[in-house]
Formats: C-alpha cells, structure tokens, sequence
C-alpha cells in the first residue's frame, strides 16, 4: 500500500505540470489533427468529433514491452473489426497508442497526455499493476474510465480505506484469485502436500499471488515448507534454488513476471529441481520459452485467461482472425486486449453517450458479456469475475488443460 500512495503522488505533481503543457499545447493549435473545437465545446471528447478516441497507455518498450505489445494487437485486431461492421453507433474509433516504456513515470505522462492533450473518451490502461496505480488519480481526476486489460492487483480498483476508484476497472480477474486456483491445482489436481514458494518480492503482483496461494494451500491441509524471494533484475537464482531443493519440495509456486522466471525455470532445472513448477499469467510470453528453454518447462503449469486450444467457437474464430492479420496463433495478452476494446464498445453502447460518467455507469453495470476470454460481469469492486484456464507446457507449447469456472 505505500507504493500506492507513492505512485498517487508522483501522478499529483505530473498532473500540476499537464496544466501548464496543456495550456502551451492549446496555444499552439495542437499536432495530432483532431478536430479541437468540437472537443473543447462540450462535455464529451472525442465523441462530438464524429469519431470515438480510445487511448492506450501500453508497455511498448521495456523490461515487460511483450504484454504491451500484445494488448496493442489484439485491441486494434477489435478496432478494425469494429470500424469494419460500422463502428460504435455509426462513429468509428480512432486508436491512440502511447508507449509508457514499462516506468510508473512514463505511465503517468502517458495518461496526462492522453487525458489532456488527446482527449480520448476511454482509456486502455497499463499492462502491469504498478504503472496502473501511477495513473488511477488521472482518470479518477478528468473522470475519462480507464479499463486495463491485465492490472491484477486487487488495489487497482480498491483503495486501503474499502473506497472504490470510480472510472477504473478491468478485464482480467485479480491476483488473490489466481493463488487461489494454483493452490487447488495443486492440492487437487496434482495431489502435492509440501511445497515452496519462490516470489518477486518487489512486485505487488507476485506478493499478493504468493500470500492467496500461501492462505489457500494451508486451507487445503497442505505445508509450506520453504519460502524465498528474489527482485526484478536478478539473474542469478542458483544459491536460492539450493536452498529450496534441500527442504524436498513436491511443488515451487513462482508468481513472476517472464524475464525473471524464464531464469528461474531454466536454473532450477539445471540444479536437478524437477517438480512441478507453476505460476500465473505473468509467466504468459514467448520470450518465457527462449529464457528458459523448451524441455526444461516441461512439467510446468500456468493460469491464464483463456487457451487458443479452447475448442469455444467464438474462441477460435477469433484465433482465425488474429492468424490471418498477424501470422501467429494469439496468446492470452492479445485475447485481452481485443476483449478490452469489445468490453468498451458494450459499455458506450449501453450508455449511448461517450460522457465519461455514463459510460462509467455502464462498465460497472456489466452482466454476462461473452468475450473470447470468457463470460464477464463486473462486480462492486469493479472487478471481472470470469472463468479460469489452466495451461501446461509441453516442449515449449502451451497446452489446454482445463477452465475452472469462479
């Protein structure tokens, strides 16, 4: 929660000097061609200018650019789907993209920007927690809805005092949940009663996965029988993992991001740990096989947000169509961008206004949505309750194992 208020406080004095960037901006007429007198004559953004502008404030470059990148994919896969049949209520969107460089700074000039130089209508946030947490007050403070397609913390939407953030919600389900289904998978599923846990211990995200897995796998009659942490930027996992493999583990949860776990996987193997090892949707890029090397993730599981071996008609109707457009089978970043942008869509459908507040009216009252990665409603904590994938990963491939529903 200090990271919390330190990341609300970065944006308050990003969104003090907007003020001064945004006046020079409108002195100078602007450079991103949009029609700014329409913009500036109502309470609507982008909308009044017959177009619909959904801004992305994405991890295009940096230590985590792969989910970025693949939430930028898969939401302009939705938008030219959209534009294609019509558009929103006879407007098209107009997709503005900004690389936040996956810094909780960037992220914040990104939001300030798209809020007040862009004016967007609807903001897709940041890929991780952190750099969600560095914008929340920017939408919150210019009341534009901000829906990120994979920020799990459960601070997110939900301050320390119980208050929710009005304008912020989500597609992806939240970090306690994810823990909860590796415990059960592997209590339940796979039958381990000691295990380890091996967590980032300078990411909320990994943090708050390892304290539901640690609660829940207790629950279950299970024992944790070794607990270790590393940070972001670590290379060098040997020491630790020797540590854990002497206490026999039949089991070591990693909650991580790819960089460090695709080391992790890889030394562990090395060092003779063959249990089963298991993470969530942190571990979900291709650079996790090249880190770690394909037949050293074999008898490893991740939770995802969907399988595009799911035999789900609609699933795979949309794998056909991001086959088609970019030349590869889409993993659960691209589904949830694409997600992301159909969610908005419904949301401003159901509104029939882009005003900031009634589309926010609109997103908290999602029920029963059918997207590729499942059925959403959007409960009081503005959270997506949704099923959960299981995959396994067999010589590099990530195979469907099996979906539990909330």
């Amino acid at each position: 929660m200090e990271e919390t208020k330190k990341l609300k406080k970065y944006a308050s004095l990003f969104l003090a000097s907007s003020l001064v960037l945004g006046a020079l901006a409108g002195c100078s007429g602007g450079s991103d061609g949009g029609d700014d007198a329409s913009k500036d004559s109502g309470s609507d953004n982008g909308g009044d200018g017959g177009v619909i502008k959904i801004g992305a404030n994405l991890e295009l470059t940096g230590g985590v650019a792969s989910y970025g990148s693949s939430i930028k994919q898969g939401a302009e896969l939705a938008i030219e789907e959209i534009n294609a049949n019509g558009g929103i209520d006879g407007k098209k969107i107009e997709f503005v993209p900004v690389d936040n460089k996956s810094e909780n700074a960037e992220a914040t000039s990104a939001a300030i920007r798209l809020a007040t130089q862009e004016k967007v209508d609807v903001m897709i946030g940041p890929a991780t927690s952190g750099n969600v947490l560095a914008t929340v007050q920017i939408a919150n403070d210019n009341k534009i809805p901000l829906v990120t397609a994979s920020g799990t913390a459960p601070n997110v939407t939900e301050n320390e005092d119980g208050s929710i953030n009005e304008y912020v919600f989500r597609t992806c389900f939240i970090d306690p949940f994810q823990g909860v289904i590796a415990a059960n998978f592997a209590t339940e599923e796979l039958g381990v009663k000691n295990v380890a846990i091996f967590a980032d211990n300078s990411s909320d995200y990994a943090k708050g996965l390892a304290a539901a897995f640690k609660e829940q796998i207790e629950a279950n009659g299970g024992k944790v029988v070794a607990e270790a942490a590393y940070v972001a930027k670590d290379t060098d996992f040997k020491s630790t993992l020797t540590t854990l493999k002497s206490k026999n583990p039949e089991f070591i949860f990693i909650p991580g991001y790819y960089e460090e776990v695709g080391l992790i996987v890889k030394q562990a193997r090395e060092l003779g740990i063959d249990v089963p090892l298991m993470g969530a949707d942190g571990w979900d890029s291709p650079k996790l096989v090249e880190l770690a090397g394909a037949d050293n993730l074999n008898n490893s599981f991740i939770i995802n947000h969907y399988s595009s071996e799911d035999p789900d008609p609609k699933i795979q109707d949309f794998v056909k169509a991001f086959n088609d457009k970019y030349g590869e089978a889409p993993n659960a970043f691209h589904a949830l961008g694409y997600d992301t942008v159909y969610f908005i869509k419904d949301a401003i459908e159901r509104a029939g206004s882009v005003d900031g507040e009634k589309i926010k009216d609109a997103l908290a009252a999602t029920k029963d949505i059918s997207l590729v990665s499942g059925t959403i409603s959007v409960d009081e904590k503005h959270n997506a309750v949704k099923s959960a994938t299981i995959l396994e990963y067999k010589d590099g491939k990530q195979v469907f194992k099996t979906k539990i529903e909330p």
